[in-house]
């Protein structure tokens, strides 16, 4: 079968005294965001592409479906399928999740105090079936404070255009209109007469805050809220004590804070503090006093504190510490608890608030784990919380923990029904050298039998932007590769937060060529190791991991056996050009602003992989994307997959898979999810097994 051909009709491209021809510039719509919302209006040539595509890879895929479907089966084999959440209690009830065996969805339950008798108030596979719509994204799901009414928020495209609903628990009536185009969050008022959203504008961006009063004319919703700064997007919450409102606003490295009393009439949002360029700040309050937690002189964070009368008079908390992530913080009366990554290990500590005393809790001997903890009830006054850990090759357990006494009980372990030997893998924290002299972290999780020399499989995950580190806990999914002798490596590269906000710094902007140049000193290491070898490797990263990918295979693709792009940014030089995309003002501090800025355009176009594709021989691709994904446009990998059949001089394997009712996250459900994974893994597995 012959691959599909997109048309070509030649542009020339021109900014800052460059030219450069772009033969499927015209597959981008000028009404991309209205296709988002009406897959009807995509033009009709595209979709055939697209259509094409699909049935190419459809087509050389064929000799892995019973691969797939086997995988499909082992991955969720390893799901307890009927599972109950632990509960929380509220002041009047007692609330938990469960999943079922053929359900995809969630199913919300409570129980009043002191009562036997259960309650089902939200259903996601009724809700689903409801709505006739194959896509089904949850937005946000609560309960009012006076527990009589639910709002939920939907996605019924992928596109992240949310519709809020408010309905009576009691008989699912519902008791205000629809409130669309929003972000999805809802914030009850106390009183439960109003609630807050944030809506959408024409760019997709949350810009304004507004009060809907329950019952009355979505028209009628007052505008409490806007955010000017073009690059800033809000939110609005809050705090722990119940006494103020808080709306956040900022960019991935500003921010800045109102705050207003919860029982104020006339909402008046107040500056907390201005914002200032690279600084970001987020705060709660708690036992009359404000707690900030900023890098405001403090590169890595700190935690500092004022009494609500003094808003000036600040007290550090917790003091910086030199790449030592200092991470958010859970207040009780008598008990702080808090988190910091240090060397892309998270850790949790605990402090008397009586004493001021501090300590480290520590939920293993293993060398690398994930911790974290959870409140078991509503009601602060307590010392009694959920501890739980978990590790590439441990599944979650979880503790009541009573702070005071020092004492743990395990109350639940991760069931993985198909069986699990945590004995039989083996998990490994080694550092590397990059280019400039910095200490990569990886996180090794193999089995205990597969052999280290060279002969073996290795996927290297990649991500590396927006400050976002890579995880440390245990996936079951994964078992479908490591149980098959290919070892599993993550590269916490920088563009993280893994060693704290230098590691940020180090890997954006003008820097960003280190996140890539990290990922392939990565590669070479585990190859000189002898972890594996050259056309052994399988590259890994979706969405900015997706830029990766396209970056790293166009500078050195003779490392690779595989690559695999999920919805990936790829056509980088293209987006942030474009300033009325959703994603790209607000995203000029972490790649630039290529379009006023002659710097940052030549470099951008020095490493954007759809710029520099390259007339040469380029390992085996899989690239997915969703035709309604609005953070990384389905344009993007289909302008990039045509160039670069174009002028790759191999025979491999080039497959474009688009999710024609999808978004950023990829299909909805359970079942849908574990698809695509079985996809991406059957890929992997029958390139290390020469099926395909």
């Amino acid at each position: 079968m012959k691959a599909p051909i997109l048309k070509k009709i030649i542009e020339i491209k021109e900014c800052h005294d460059k030219t450069w021809e772009d033969n499927y510039s015209w597959i981008h719509q000028k009404n991309i965001l209205e296709v988002l919302k009406d897959s009807s209006k995509l033009d009709k040539d595209v979709r055939q592409y697209l259509e094409k595509e699909n049935k190419f890879t459809e087509y050389h895929l064929k000799k892995t479906k019973p691969l797939q479907n086997k995988l499909f089966k082992e991955i969720k084999g390893r799901i307890k399928l009927n599972n109950i959440s632990l509960p929380f209690k509220d002041l009047n009830y007692e609330y938990w999740t469960k999943t079922t065996k053929t359900g995809n969805y969630s199913i919300k339950i409570r129980r009043k105090l002191n009562s036997k008798k259960t309650e089902t108030y939200w259903d996601g596979n009724k809700e689903h079936k409801l709505s006739k719509s194959k896509y089904f994204g949850i937005g946000d799901v609560t309960v009012s404070n006076n527990d009589k009414l639910l709002g939920y928020s939907i996605d019924l495209k992928g596109s992240e255009y949310y519709t809020i609903h408010i309905r009576r628990i009691f008989d699912k009536k519902f008791v205000s209109s629809k409130i669309q185009e929003t972000s999805g969050s809802i914030t009850f008022s106390l009183d439960d007469k109003y609630i807050f959203y944030s809506k959408l504008d024409d760019n997709h961006r949350p810009k304004k805050i507004f009060r809907h009063k329950i019952g009355a004319p979505v028209k009628n919703d007052v505008l409490i809220f806007e955010e000017l700064n073009e690059r800033f997007t809000t939110s609005i919450g809050m705090t722990s004590d119940e006494k103020y409102f808080i709306i956040g606003s900022g960019d991935h490295t500003t921010s800045e804070v109102y705050y207003f009393p919860t029982h104020e009439n006339n909402p008046k949002p107040r500056l907390f503090k201005k914002a200032k360029e690279g600084i970001i700040y987020s705060i709660n309050s708690w036992n009359n006093a404000f707690y900030m937690h900023t890098n405001d002189e403090a590169e890595d964070f700190k935690i500092c504190k004022c009494k609500h009368n003094k808003i000036n008079a600040w007290e550090d908390v917790v003091p910086a510490k030199d790449e030592v992530l200092v991470g958010g913080f859970i207040m009780l009366n008598n008990w702080m608890i808090r988190s910091e990554t240090l060397n892309a290990l998270p850790k949790l500590f605990v402090r008397n608030l009586k004493d001021d005393i501090e300590e480290e809790l520590i939920f293993s001997d293993e060398s690398v784990y994930s911790p974290s903890i959870s409140l078991k009830q509503k009601d602060r006054n307590t010392d009694n919380i959920l501890i739980s850990y978990n590790s590439p090759k441990t599944p979650e357990r979880v503790y009541s923990y009573n702070l005071k006494k020092k004492k743990r009980k395990l109350i639940k372990e991760q069931e993985i029904p198909s069986g699990h030997n945590r004995n039989n893998y083996i998990v490994e924290r080694l550092e590397c050298r990059s280019h400039d002299g910095r200490i990569i972290p990886l996180t090794i999780t193999r089995h205990k039998n597969t052999k280290l020399d060279g002969s073996s499989h290795l996927l290297l995950y990649g991500y590396g932007s927006y400050g976002s580190s890579m995880g440390t806990g245990f996936s079951s999914t994964r078992l479908s590769l490591v149980n098959r002798n290919i070892i599993w490596v993550t590269a916490h590269i920088r563009g993280g937060m893994e060693r704290g906000m230098k590691w940020w710094n180090e890997g954006k902007m003008l820097n960003k060529k280190n996140t890539f140049e990290d990922y392939i000193v990565v590669a070479k290491y585990l190859i000189k190791n002898k972890y594996t070898s050259k056309k052994r490797i399988l590259g890994m990263g979706g969405s900015a991991g997706g830029l990766l990918m396209g970056a790293v295979v166009n500078q050195a693709p003779e490392l690779f056996l595989g690559i695999i792009m999920a919805v990936p940014f790829v056509d980088s030089l293209t987006t942030n050009l474009d300033h009325s995309l959703p994603l790209t003002v607000g995203e000029f501090k972490e790649f630039g602003n290529a379009k006023d800025n002659k710097k940052h355009f030549n470099y951008i176009f020095s490493y954007a992989p759809y710029n520099n594709i390259k007339k040469m021989d380029y390992p085996h691709m899989l690239v997915t994307t969703s035709l309604s994904d609005n953070r990384v446009l389905f344009d993007e990998p289909a302008k990039y997959v045509a160039k670069l059949r174009d002028f790759k001089t191999d025979n491999n394997i080039l497959l474009l898979k688009t999710e024609m009712e999808a978004g950023h996250g990829g299909k909805s459900g359970r079942d849908g999810q574990i698809e695509e994974i079985a996809l991406d893994y059957a890929f992997v597995i029958s390139l290390t097994e020469n099926i395909l």
